[in-house]
């Protein structure tokens, strides 16, 4: 009797050992609509590629439109808490936690050509806030422009006493420099708030013509001064990332690494064509901005930078050598 239990014994502990070494399938938490451009061209490839650098041992399902919770502001507590394993986000929605990666979204840091690249060579500076999860991918928006509900806006005077919607607080210094007032906001709202006037514009890069249907609400679009931009990344639960074993632990990362390049790249496209869309569209207006008139926007914003820098200094963080690592990297 005890041999037979025993064997029973020893046959569930390999049945288990077998399950453990099947597929390890992990949950990618995204807000966005599954017809999101980033889904097909950053997030199912990452999915891919995680599950083809692990030879299947690691897959990973994204779950789309918010059916892991609503709400793109919680992203970054989903992944701490592990309500999933990766999760998709923008670090100006907890600004708090990240003020050294919120130093690439001031205007003139970072380009929208190189942010991405330029973030990954000063990684190390910005390592030190993500203690609690593990970073996966990082890349540099597209610049953030102005979707206004029924103003045309060609001048800092244009805005002056307008509630803008913004990303980030580093967003709403430079809007509130322009004049506006700022409204903090998450995407999934902008829409609604739009159509019913609780905000007269939005701070949002170009994709949100489409994406976020922004070209239903908005009459005019200007686009042409120095802005934000509005870093995306994935994070990834840590004890999710340090269960996995050193090889899987190297594929998840150059997979992240990898996305980190494809979103750029889709958000940099979608941007463009957003813009170019909206120009298009019947009823609507899109203002290029001259140089002079630019400028104007640009001589107001310019000073945030160097009190951003002094805030964050503050802190005990080294925010100068960030700002001039990123520049140098433009």
């Amino acid at each position: 009797m005890t041999f037979s239990r025993t064997i029973l014994t020893a046959v569930a502990l390999t049945g288990l050992a077998i399950g453990a070494a099947q597929a390890d399938e992990m949950k990618f938490a995204n807000f966005m609509a599954p017809t999101h451009p980033y889904v097909a061209g950053a997030f199912q490839p990452f999915a891919d590629m995680v599950a083809k650098e692990t030879d299947g041992a690691v897959t990973v399902k994204l779950y789309n439109g918010g059916e892991l919770g609503g709400g793109p502001v919680d992203q970054y507590n989903r992944a701490v808490e592990g309500v999933t394993e990766f999760a998709i986000g923008l670090p100006g929605y907890t600004a708090s936690n990240f003020p050294r990666t919120l130093l690439a979204e001031l205007p003139g840091v970072v380009s929208e050509e190189t942010g991405t690249a330029a973030l990954w060579k000063n990684i190390d500076l910005l390592m030190p806030e993500y203690k609690r999860v593990k970073l996966i991918s990082l890349w540099s928006s597209a610049d953030n422009i102005l979707y206004m509900r029924d103003k045309a806006v060609h001048s800092p005077a244009d805005i002056k006493g307008l509630k803008i919607r913004v990303p980030s607080r580093n967003a709403g210094l430079v809007a509130a420099a322009w004049g506006a007032l700022p409204v903090s906001m998450p995407v999934s709202d902008i829409y609604n708030a739009m159509q019913t006037g609780v905000i007269d514009g939005a701070l949002i890069d170009g994709t949100a013509t489409k994406s976020f249907k922004l070209g239903e609400v908005a009459k005019y679009l200007t686009v042409g001064m120095n802005s934000t931009n509005s870093p995306f990344f994935i994070l990834m639960n840590r004890d999710a990332f340090e269960g996995l074993t050193d090889d899987q632990k190297a594929a998840v990362e150059k997979a992240g690494r990898e996305a980190s390049d494809l979103g750029s790249k889709v958000q940099v496209t979608e941007a463009n064509k957003g813009i170019d869309d909206f120009g298009k569209m019947d009823g609507k207006e899109l203002i290029r901005l001259t140089p002079e008139e630019a400028k104007a926007f640009n001589d107001l914003s310019a000073p945030v930078v160097d009190t951003v820098v002094e805030e964050t200094a503050t802190k005990g963080i080294d925010a100068k050598a960030i700002v001039d690592g990123l520049t140098a990297a433009k």
